[in-house]
């Protein structure tokens, strides 16, 4: 597929639908007359030149976005992507979550958790042909491993220059590849972020609701050698220097206002077939959603409140409650949508499409069918599946086999390791050994993986796994308390529970594994082989998918292009830039909500009780009217968070909403709860995305934190 066929598409049906979509920065000179004409004031080119203003001020944190707010190396992000981080350096006697962390000076600032990067998108080259050359002839696991080793190497040569990382992206379900070039900086440190009852709050019970009063921001800094360049952390390090920044605007944004935000999306699924919508929404989402609750409940009952067990859990919670409610909207909305007819109808009329044309027949004629098949052989085992990928939730279980899946790929030469466990990937891998000591309580960690293991032993005899039932006693007929005892053993007796033991076990061999006496290292060796073979079973279905979905995608886009319909690809975590407007919406008959929220809503929410327990000092400052230069007489208030119609999801967290000028008018970090399904479909009625208005930022900023240090490196345009 040609780039400039779906330039041409985007170009003849952007002005119909111009909000829906996450753009590949290429695309978007193709949109300069109607983004202009929506308010964009700079050149839309500039937004395809990753090294230019304003696309080289955004930024990755590998899961979150962000963007340079100073010369200086500042990024501001989201709390809660900065959760991770405020929480490692949290203690019972000095808990940041709870009462914030302002650094007044470089030497104050905290390393932030081990293994957390900033990521510099530098570079994006189309791949496509390098990666699929000489691979059409193969199927199923040679396929896959034939793609798997093209883009290694691509990665391997892109990565010759030290301080970088690179990846192969996968656009339309493999009908095209890119390679990303990103600057990766090692030393990143905590700068500051506000107390949990402004960065939090209404918790749980506002995640994904309007209206929102949360001050969803937090503020890392990045840090090179002397010589400019990335370096592991060290005292001697300084301020990175980006070549751009983002202006901060303290005049913010109105209702009806062109906005734009740009960042990593993670995932959607926009292209599913009908298949994977109804196994998706009426059984992956409910159970996710029943195991997700239960395991907040293990935490929450095994871990009391305040203790350093609960810190240690709290970023875990906030993560299953968030996808919680997530699926209950997911299925919520679903039922009340008709999206699996849509889905049904639109592969009608595509088959149709097909085969009143001879040669679009001879060419995707059998593409639905085989995808169908394929998927459905996916879906064989998933109630099994399911269960063991929670157990990824545990510590113990999963350290031991990533340790000696280690070992195991050391034995190969570093090009036929698997991803994960190459020589680049070793920094990555010791950091997550490092910081298990923030995240670990044993008498969590054993509640979780009993609650799963009784689960599983639960499933018809099928699909249970003999090595599986051996490693931890489970028979035919499940006991429960042998079960327990099994568990008691295995934690009692670990070593893992030690950094410096983890850390030691990165350089043994497989014969020392096979020697240990340690319980779950004996659990790991004792299961392995099978999981290998359930992997290479995994591959083959993956490269024949890979096979057909390119097929499947390559006759959506030339029937949408046929009906004049926008062309964009799913998520992917790579750079994209959404476009729409500050506006409200309807979420039922009868309901409207305004676009804007106001300080005075803190106060109308505030309980005194977590989590709408604001600052005390925070309910004066509203009450006196205390609002500064960050007043809106629209609404007679400080605006502390607003709607807008950008296409966003996960990943998009700490975006940086943009005004036609580039300027920092937000940072998003929510979606209203009926666009949750967006990941799926786009609504344009319903489609909202929730931002931190940069207004408030700042009031926070200057009145209740006095941030005055950061405010003053910041250039902010009233």
């Amino acid at each position: 597929m040609k780039k400039w066929l779906l330039t041409a598409a985007i170009a003849a049906s952007f002005g119909a639908t111009a909000d829906e979509g996450m753009w590949q920065p290429y695309q978007l000179p193709a949109m300069a007359d109607e983004l202009k004409a929506k308010g964009l004031e700079i050149d839309a080119k500039s937004i395809s030149k990753l090294t230019e203003f304003p696309m080289n001020a955004v930024i990755s944190l590998g899961g979150c976005s962000a963007s340079f707010v100073s010369p200086k190396g500042l990024v501001v992000t989201n709390h809660h992507c900065a959760y991770g981080s405020i929480q490692y350096n949290s203690t019972p006697e000095k808990n940041l979550l709870k009462d914030g962390f302002l650094a007044k000076t470089y030497a104050e600032e905290l390393p932030a958790t081990p293994g957390s990067r900033i990521y510099v998108t530098e570079e994006v080259t189309d791949v496509t042909d390098k990666v699929k050359s000489g691979q059409m002839s193969k199927t199923g696991n040679d396929f896959y491993k034939g793609i798997e080793q093209a883009e290694k190497a691509l990665v391997a040569e892109c990565e010759a220059e030290d301080g970088y990382r690179c990846k192969v992206y996968s656009f339309h379900g493999g009908l095209e590849y890119y390679l990303v070039k990103q600057m990766e900086i090692r030393d990143v440190r905590l700068t500051y972020n506000p107390a949990g009852s402004v960065g939090k709050y209404g918790g749980d019970i506002d995640n994904w609701m309007w209206p929102r009063h949360t001050g969803d921001y937090s503020f890392y800094r990045a840090y090179v050698g002397k010589d400019g360049k990335p370096a592991d952390y060290s005292k001697d390090n300084v301020p990175y220097e980006p070549k751009s920044f983002l202006k901060v605007s303290a005049k913010g944004v109105s209702d009806g206002d062109f906005v734009m935000v740009a960042g990593y999306p993670g995932r959607t699924n926009r292209y599913r077939t009908a298949n994977e919508v109804e196994n998706q929404f009426e059984w992956a989402y409910p159970e996710g959603k029943i195991l997700r609750e239960r395991l907040i409940e293990i935490i929450k009952t095994t871990a009391a409140e305040g203790s350093d067990e609960r810190i240690k859990y709290e970023s875990a919670i906030a993560g299953l409650a968030n996808y919680a409610k997530n699926f209950t909207s997911m299925i919520e909305f679903y039922g009340k949508s008709t999206m699996l007819d849509d889905r049904k109808a639109l592969e009608a009329n595509l088959a149709k499409w097909i085969n009143s044309d001879s040669k679009r027949k001879a060419k995707y004629g059998k593409t639905l069918a085989e995808l169908d098949k394929l998927i459905a052989q996916g879906q064989q085992g998933q109630e099994r599946d399911i269960l063991l990928s929670y157990m990824g939730y545990t510590t113990m279980k999963s350290t031991a086999e990533r340790l000696y899946r280690l070992a195991n790929e050391k034995a190969l030469p570093d090009m036929e390791r698997e991803p994960g466990y190459q020589d680049r990937d070793m920094t990555r891998f010791k950091s997550s050994m490092e910081r298990i000591d923030r995240r670990y309580a044993a008498s969590v960690d054993k509640a979780i993986l009993a609650d799963l293991l009784k689960r599983y032993a639960a499933l018809p005899a099928e699909q249970r796994l003999k090595d599986f039932d051996k490693a931890f006693g489970i028979g035919k007929k499940f006991d429960e308390a042998k079960l327990m005892k099994t568990l008691d053993k295995m934690y009692a007796k670990t070593k893992l529970s030690d950094k410096e033991t983890r850390l030691a076990w990165m350089d043994k061999s497989v014969a020392e594994f096979k020697k240990s006496n340690d319980p779950f290292i004996k659990f790991a060796v004792a299961t392995y082989d099978e999981k290998m073979k359930r992997e290479k079973k995994a591959k083959q279905l993956a490269g024949d998918l890979m096979k057909v979905r390119p097929q499947f995608m390559d006759a959506i886009i030339a029937y949408n292009r046929e009906l004049g319909k926008p062309v964009y690809a799913d998520a992917n975590s790579s750079l994209r830039v959404s476009i729409g407007n500050v506006t409200g919406y309807s979420p039922q008959d009868g309901l409207v909500a305004v676009p804007f929220t106001r300080l005075e809503g803190i106060v109308a929410k505030d309980t005194g009780a977590d989590p709408f327990d604001a600052p005390k000092r925070q309910l004066e400052l509203i009450n006196n009217k205390q609002y500064g230069d960050f007043y809106m007489k629209d609404i007679d208030s400080v605006p502390v968070n607003f709607l807008s119609t950008l296409d966003t999801t996960g990943g998009n967290s700490g975006s940086p909403t943009l005004n036609g000028r580039a300027e920092l008018v937000g940072l998003l970090f929510d979606g209203v709860y009926e666009s949750i399904i967006g990941d799926w479909g786009y609504d344009p009625q319903t489609n909202r995305s929730i931002q931190v208005d940069s207004r408030y930022m700042l009031w926070v900023m200057k009145y209740l934190d006095k941030a005055d240090n950061l405010l003053e490196e910041m250039e902010i345009v009233h």
